[in-house]
């Protein structure tokens, strides 16, 4: 079964207007989550990564499993106040409010390449964020992946005008 089929809509959540793309059918499935990890090893395994870096929190399951099928280490970035030792910081805005998250300053080594990885993107902010804390950390980001791709929102289209490499797997767009 295709990727993009075991990717459950829940509407008006969580608020009214939004379709929630929910990865948890998806990693539920053990063959299509092994397809979703399949295909991004594929595409990265012979790349210079040094590091996965996994977005909260369903960016920890794709980025985990990524990184241990890659061989390279994971680093989380959290939601404000969940790491218990001297972070930075980024505040963003997403389709439905504002936040922040944080990542351990000596978590990415100077230098490092890391691949970015969430489940989802749609407007962009989340993964702004996450690209402003490899950077001033001193990393460089490599590419940006996604399970999923909410091209009406932009995000894709965001990172990509910033000078990032953007991935996705799946798309819903105008849906």
């Amino acid at each position: 079964m295709p990727i993009r089929h075991l990717i459950r809509t829940i509407p008006h959540y969580p608020r009214p207007g939004i379709q929630f793309r929910d990865i948890t059918t998806l990693i539920k499935d053990a063959d299509g989550f092994k397809q979703t990890i399949g295909i991004l090893t594929a595409r990265y395994a012979e790349h210079p990564i040094d590091v996965v870096v996994g977005i909260e929190a369903r960016g920890f399951i794709i980025g985990a499993a990524l990184a241990l099928a890659l061989n390279k280490g994971f680093v989380p970035v959290r939601k404000r106040g969940k790491l218990p030792g001297p972070t930075l910081r980024a505040d963003y805005t997403l389709e439905y409010g504002t936040d922040a998250v944080e990542m351990h300053v000596d978590a990415i080594p100077p230098g490092a390449s890391v691949l970015l990885v969430d489940d989802l993107i749609a407007t962009g902010g989340t993964a702004q964020a996450a690209i402003g804390l490899i950077e001033a950390s001193g990393g460089t980001l490599w590419e940006a992946c996604f399970v999923v791709d909410l091209p009406d929102l932009g995000g894709h289209a965001r990172l990509q005008a910033a000078g990032y490499s953007v991935f996705a797997i799946t798309a819903f767009e105008g849906e």
